[in-house]
Order: C-alpha cells, then sequence, then structure tokens
C-alpha cells in the first residue's frame, strides 16, 4: 500500500515540488490504495481459505487403501500416499488388506475407517 503512495510522490518530486508536497500525495496516495485495495485482498483470501483443506480436514472423508486387517484395535491403512495406524469405527467391523474404506474421523494419529 505504501508502494503506490511512494510511486505517486515520486511524480511530484520529479517535477521539483517541495517536500510537504510530496509528503502530501504520499499521504493521500497510501491511504487510497489501503482504502480500496485492503478490503479486495482480504475478501479474496478468505475465500480461498474455505477451498483449501489441511491436516485433519483433509484426511476425514477421504478414501484408503488397507495395507494391514483393521479392527477395533489396530490396523494399517494407506491415504495418499502416506502411512496411517486406524480402527474400525463399527467395533464389530473386520476389514481385511486390499479393501477400499473412507476416513470417517481421526482420533490423534489413527484414523477411524469404515468399510467403503
Amino acid at each position: 500500500m505504501f508502494g503506490v503512495g511512494a510511486v505517486l510522490a515520486a511524480i511530484p518530486a520529479a517535477l521539483g515540488a517541495p517536500v510537504w508536497v510530496q509528503a502530501i500525495v504520499f499521504g493521500l496516495g497510501s491511504g487510497l490504495s489501503l482504502a480500496v485495495l485492503r478490503p479486495a485482498l482480504r475478501q479474496h483470501r478468505e475465500a480461498r481459505s474455505d477451498v483449501i483443506s489441511a491436516g485433519v480436514e483433509a484426511i476425514e472423508g477421504s478414501v484408503g487403501l488397507v495395507l494391514e486387517t483393521v479392527n477395533a484395535q489396530r490396523g494399517m491403512i494407506k491415504i495418499g500416499g502416506e502411512i496411517w495406524s486406524a480402527r474400525a469405527l463399527d467395533e464389530t467391523q473386520v476389514i481385511e488388506e486390499g479393501e477400499q474404506v473412507q476416513v470417517m474421523k481421526v482420533d490423534g494419529a489413527t484414523a477411524l475407517v469404515w468399510r467403503n
């Protein structure tokens, strides 16, 4: 924002205007650009934050491949190239190697999964 004010203040400086004129142009240019650009940049940033999910939010709902039998106590799955420890969300389910599962919830470093 100050860059816009500096560029605008360079114009009267190049024309030989006094420093006080340059300072006024700098202040007005910076303030105006701040008032106009900041809301637009904030809106753009907030809109993008809704699209990008990371961490647990990125894992929940994704589909994984069972690497080691998953039951109520333990198991291993692969999600997007990462290996996760897993447990079956339904304690009666036993999910065998090679089956696909959906991650329903993440509890610490363990994915709670459901047969897909």
